[in-house]
């Protein structure tokens, strides 16, 4: 167990001790004393699902997946028409002599024409192009659930390092309080003569030392509270603890590698690369085939000869071209692509092995961060007991005043230890479900709607016209 049930909620907003409680840590879980209801509070879910929505890493990537959408229509539009129409207008001046007969025309030559060509045989490059279109929208896809499970865990991070933070801070601050009192004990401990000025400096120099940690603590809750706010988008306020995501942990390592190396974006990305360089292979090559086209065209023409003429003219042509040597530059071109190929096969092994790798390396993170915490809390019972037991033997004159601090020092160590431990719990368990691919809203069921790259792909993929995107723009 890492954050139990709280108490109550955390403001980490507030900054003065005189106006925040205490924070009270059952199994030295984070837990507050404030008394705003749980509906108040922020959840661990709920910050992801701000996340979600809000972050500009991850809207930026969807913005990416759409425009990558549109390579589809682009590609499409090989299979269809295209018309233009013409038009021109002159002024032409005929002077000589015909028959003896002196002539001096002037004319207005103009007219108007429509003309449409239409493709019917590449090589089947549109075909092939529409293919490594669509292979780059899935891959794109696949980046951009990459980018979703960064940012989450990115949330999950910031989430529990303001918690952990905030608790460190309030630990501190109860040890300059107890340091503080240990000092006014030992002063008059030595106004009496029982103990020596060595332990009133002793006593001085550990409650400057605590001060010291307090800054320090400080400092890092206000860094994590600018992270969290990068990560999710608003201020963190009243944030209730946070919980391990083990019900959507593998129940094994092996069983997590086989998920990894399934489901992992980044791997399908990569072959999806693979299946796009292999469509541009067979663009390249169809080069080398022939092509075959037909244009018609209509055409109006006015005093192309003598003032007032007027004729209409149409045609057909059916063309048919035959490549024979163009310097060889296909060729070359077609074995280089071959080789990017290649190239983005070995990139997909590569790829593999990372996730393995990282799958492996949470893995062992999150057994080590169970294995701690239970230990941690071992360490800080004993070190309770410990410190009761040297306060009170301390009092017969038994131990000196060091030993005192010292108790207190390692029970303060123990105590942020533990907190630590909690933290990575939390954090790991979302990191083992992030390296097996799994860390999206979609699966982990953030209550937000899941953004569907495929409704733009939808609303884009045959369009024959329009400027405007599917939003309005």
């Amino acid at each position: 167990m890492v954050f139990e049930k709280p108490q109550g909620l955390i403001d980490v907003t507030q900054r003065k001790p005189a106006t925040r409680p205490a924070l009270r840590l059952a199994g030295f879980a984070v837990a507050a004393g404030l008394a705003a209801g749980p509906a108040a509070s922020e959840t661990l879910e709920s910050a992801l699902a701000k996340a979600y929505g809000g972050n500009p890493q991850l809207n930026a990537s969807r913005a990416n997946v759409r425009a990558t959408d549109e390579g589809v229509a682009i590609a499409k539009s090989g299979y269809r028409p295209t018309a233009a129409i013409s038009a021109d207008i002159g002024q032409s001046y005929l002077e000589g002599r015909v028959s003896r007969q002196q002539l001096a025309v002037t004319t207005t030559p103009g007219g108007a024409g429509l003309t449409v060509n239409q493709t019917l045989f590449n090589g089947f490059q549109t075909d092939n192009n529409t293919r490594r279109a669509e292979s780059n929208v899935y891959s794109q896809r696949e980046s951009l659930r990459s980018t979703e499970m960064t940012v989450l865990y990115s949330g999950v991070t910031s989430y529990m390092n303001v918690l952990s933070n905030t608790a460190t801070l309030e630990l501190n601050r109860n040890n300059v309080e107890v340091l503080e009192e240990q000092l006014r004990q030992t002063r008059d401990r030595f106004n009496v003569g029982e103990v020596t000025r060595t332990d009133v400096a002793q006593a001085e120099a550990r409650l400057a030392g605590a001060r010291s940690q307090v800054s320090v603590a400080e400092s890092n809750l206000r860094t994590s509270i600018g992270t969290y706010r990068q990560n999710i988008g608003v201020e963190p306020r009243q944030l209730a603890p946070g919980r391990p995501l083990d019900r959507y942990v593998p129940a094994s390592l092996d069983a997590a590698i086989a998920i990894g190396l399934q489901e992992h974006p980044q791997i399908l990305s990569a072959l999806h690369a693979v299946d796009a360089a292999e469509a541009q292979v067979k663009v390249l090559e169809g080069a080398l085939y022939p092509t075959v086209g037909l244009q018609g065209s209509v055409q109006q023409r006015y005093d192309q000869t003598f003032p007032g003429d007027n004729f209409v003219s149409a045609s057909i042509v059916g063309r048919v071209t035959i490549p024979l040597y163009q310097g060889g530059q296909e060729y070359a071109q077609i074995r280089q692509q071959k080789e990017v190929v290649g190239q983005t096969r070995i990139q997909a092994d590569l790829v593999r092995d990372q996730v393995r790798a990282q799958v492996v390396d949470f893995w062992g993170r999150l057994e080590a961060a169970k294995a701690q915490v239970i230990a941690a809390q071992a360490q800080v019972q004993a070190n309770e007991v410990a410190l009761n037991g040297v306060r009170e033997e301390a009092r017969v004159g038994q131990r000196t005043t060091l030993d005192v601090l010292n108790a207190q020092q390692e029970l303060l160590v123990s105590r942020v230890n533990l907190i630590t431990a909690q933290r990575d719990r939390v954090i790991f368990s979302y990191g083992v479900v992030q390296a097996i691919g799994r860390l999206t809203a979609r699966y982990t069921a953030v209550p937000v709607a899941a953004y569907s790259a495929k409704v733009h792909y939808d609303q884009v993929k045959d369009l024959w016209y329009g400027v405007r995107s599917p939003d309005g723009r």
